[in-house]
């Protein structure tokens, strides 16, 4: 433990969040450490301690004896004023060192609306926050990860460099690297060219962006021998690639409580909407053993007694009912939960069910996304009416009686047509509860929940516009008036912090001096409902002469350099122009199992997806 924190832990909330101390974690001797990592997630200990990410690279780094990884995680408000007061420096958990005297200060960008956090921890931690500010001492390096280095222009000016995809194998020739320029007496920027030439690395300090008058990009120019186009990493055999048979334990309950093992990555869908479906293409999953021999270890070396099955599109995986018997052998003899998260409805089947409630019965959750058919064929959810009234049917002849449905709203071409669809299905699920013969016993709940749709990059409505706040208002109106059941339950929300997400999500370079303004104006957890405020937001954009519009309310054009055209995430432009295409005529791609729809992304593993 930090021994400068001990005496002021009984003024804060949850002070286990604080002290580390928890089974399994690792503790090195400093001395026979040659590169320390700091792996800072730029939320709360509650959020970060369940991110599967951290905890597969947190024990990646420390199987290397002479490395050694230690997490990092943003105070809440009541610690941030301790350690303020006290001027007590944000430190590492393990070690309760001082962060700044680590020689690599990683962060992964899990959360657009996460970057002031990241600010403030740098601040609170003592380096500068500005990449020019650090001078030419080869240490601390500041560098990320994660889904959002899909455009990490808003952040350039405050990171070193940025890792874009896959981390098992570039986070360790990242750091054999700087082992090797340190000792060699190497400075910061020497070193960063030599970075720029590991495959998945972006220098942003290497590259000069331009603009045309309108505030367009115009050009990203490399120098120095930096690459034109960076191209993300990817692990191309699920069954060889790292993962823990251990975790660290937190005293506290988290947010996710639970051991997960990852059975698939990518997704076979192409919903136009979702980005991890595209960002983590292309397709691989574990095979069955792999998946129960990991299940197994981690529910034994960690004591927890739920396990959960962990991807974008879990019941995709062709082994499915395989797995869940081999995994159902073992957690019910060990007394162990097994959760069956991300289900699709239209493979959702008696018998997965049967299989699944063995072991647990709760509610259920479907995400059919938009409440007409035509609606469904533009976002390419490939899910129809009747296929989630066959699903609703298996759940409440399996005994279920709450179901939730996800929707959003403000999706392309949307109507009112669209949204009254929305009460109208949830209704019909209503209805078919009532109408059976033979159905569970209980008090029936449909919740319906509705998110704001947010236009990403490498998606294809990257080049849509979000519909506006008070847009969105009416439309939820609307959706209040259509429905006609008590036994509906619609949970509604709207801010102006979908706006902002919009805004960093599809940012350039210009964002970075905004993004320091709203952090010393006192932006620092906006992630949260609670501490964002959004005039912060608009007077930084009004200070620097830029328009939150430009950026999230704006059409488009194929033709237009975007911020992030010279990363590579294997995913072309020109299969996204097509999609988009497609979807303004309601025309459906099919999953890539049963047709290729040529994305690209097949090209990392020199043969087909399937």
């Amino acid at each position: 433990m930090n021994q400068q924190i001990e005496p002021f832990l009984l003024e804060v909330q949850r002070p286990s969040r604080y002290t580390g101390g928890e089974v399994g974690q690792v503790v090195k001797d400093r001395r026979d450490i040659a590169v320390r990592f700091a792996f800072c997630f730029p939320d709360i200990y509650d959020v970060g301690m369940s991110h599967l990410g951290m905890k597969i690279l947190y024990s990646l780094i420390n199987e290397r004896p002479e490395y050694w990884c230690e997490r990092v995680f943003a105070p809440w408000e009541d610690m941030e004023a301790v350690m303020r007061r006290e001027r007590i420096p944000l430190y590492a958990l393990e070690s309760g060192d001082p962060v700044r005297e680590f020689d690599i200060i990683g962060f992964t960008l899990q959360y657009e609306m996460s970057y002031t956090c990241i600010l403030n921890m740098l601040d609170l931690a003592g380096v500068p926050l500005l990449q020019r500010e650090r001078g030419d001492a080869i240490a601390p390096l500041v560098v990320a990860g994660g889904p959002c280095c899909c455009n990490p222009e808003p952040l350039c000016d405050f990171f070193d460099l940025f890792i874009l995809g896959e981390g098992e194998e570039v986070d360790l020739e990242l750091m054999d690297l700087y082992r090797r320029m340190r000792d060699a007496g190497a400075g910061r920027e020497a070193f960063l060219r030599e970075a720029a030439r590991i495959p998945g690395i972006y220098v942003p300090s290497l590259y000069e962006v331009t603009y045309h008058a309108d505030g367009t990009v115009e050009a990203v120019t490399p120098r120095d021998g930096a690459p034109a186009v960076i191209k993300k990493r990817v692990m191309t055999d699920m069954d060889r690639s790292y993962y823990p048979d251990s975790v660290v334990v937190p005293f506290i309950e988290t947010v996710h409580d639970r051991v997960s093992v990852e059975v698939l990555r990518g997704c076979i869908r192409g919903c136009r909407f979702c980005q991890a479906g595209f960002l983590y293409r292309p397709f691989r999953e574990k095979s069955v053993e792999t998946i129960c021999r990991q299940g197994r270890a981690l529910c034994e070396h960690s004591g927890y007694d739920e396990l959960s099955l962990s991807s974008l599109s879990t019941s995709d995986h062709s082994q499915i009912e395989e797995m869940l018997d081999a995994l159902l052998q073992y957690t019910a003899d060990a007394h162990v939960n097994l959760s069956l998260p991300s289900l699709r409805i239209d493979n959702f089947s008696g018998s997965v069910l049967e299989k699944v409630t063995t072991i647990r019965k709760s509610g259920l959750t479907f995400a059919p996304e938009a409440g007409t058919q035509r609606l469904r064929d533009v976002i390419n959810k490939n899910v129809t009416e009747e296929e989630v009234m066959r699903t609703c049917r298996i759940a409440f002849e399996g005994g279920y009686t709450q179901v939730k449905l996800y929707f959003m709203m403000g999706l392309p071409t949307e109507t009112d047509e669209d949204i009254i669809g929305i009460a109208d299905l949830a209704q019909k699920v209503v209805n078919l509860f009532y109408d059976m013969p033979q159905r569970a016993k209980g008090k029936l709940q449909v919740s319906i929940s509705t998110a704001t749709f947010v236009p990403k990059p490498f998606t294809p409505f990257e080049f849509e516009p979000q519909t506006g706040k008070e847009e969105i208002l009416r439309r939820q109106a609307v959706l209040r008036g259509a429905i006609r059941s008590k036994k509906i339950k619609a949970s509604m929300h709207i801010s102006d912090i979908s706006q902002m997400e919009a805004v960093l999500a599809r940012g350039d370079r210009r964002i970075g001096a905004v993004l320091y303004d709203v952090w010393k104006s006192g932006g620092h957890l906006d992630a949260w409902d609670e501490c964002f405020e959004a005039q912060r937001w608009y007077a930084a954009f009004e200070a620097h002469g830029l328009d939150p519009a430009f950026y999230a309310n704006r059409t488009r054009p194929y033709d237009e350099v975007m911020p992030w055209d010279h990363l590579d995430y294997l995913v072309s432009r020109d299969f996204l122009v097509r999609e988009h295409k497609k979807a303004l005529e309601a025309r459906t791609t099919p999953p890539c199992r049963e047709r290729c729809a040529g994305c690209g992304a097949d090209q990392c593993l020199g043969r087909s997806c399937f």
